[in-house]
């Protein structure tokens, strides 16, 4: 069963906010992870991982270079079942 995306966001930001500090208000879903987060790719893998980890999901090597959002993350986790 598909999850919310409201909800996905909410534990996505999180997320985001424990791996580099950034508050978790900031993290909307038009921001970008690099361009506007300044996330790194380590870090965007850390997140990967610990988002795979809380929602049960496989995001695969090759899916996290279209991740350029966190809209996208969002979208591609919420239509995960």
């Amino acid at each position: 069963m598909a999850l919310p995306e409201n909800e996905v966001l909410a534990h996505l930001a999180d997320i985001v906010s424990e791996e580099t500090g950034i508050d978790a208000a900031e993290i909307q879903m038009d921001k970008s992870f690099t361009d506007d987060l300044d996330i790194d790719s380590l870090s965007m893998m850390t997140i990967v991982t610990l988002a795979e980890e809380k929602f049960d999901v496989r995001i695969p090597d090759e899916e996290v270079k279209n991740l350029v959002t966190v809209g996208d993350a969002v979208k591609f986790i919420a239509n995960q079942d």
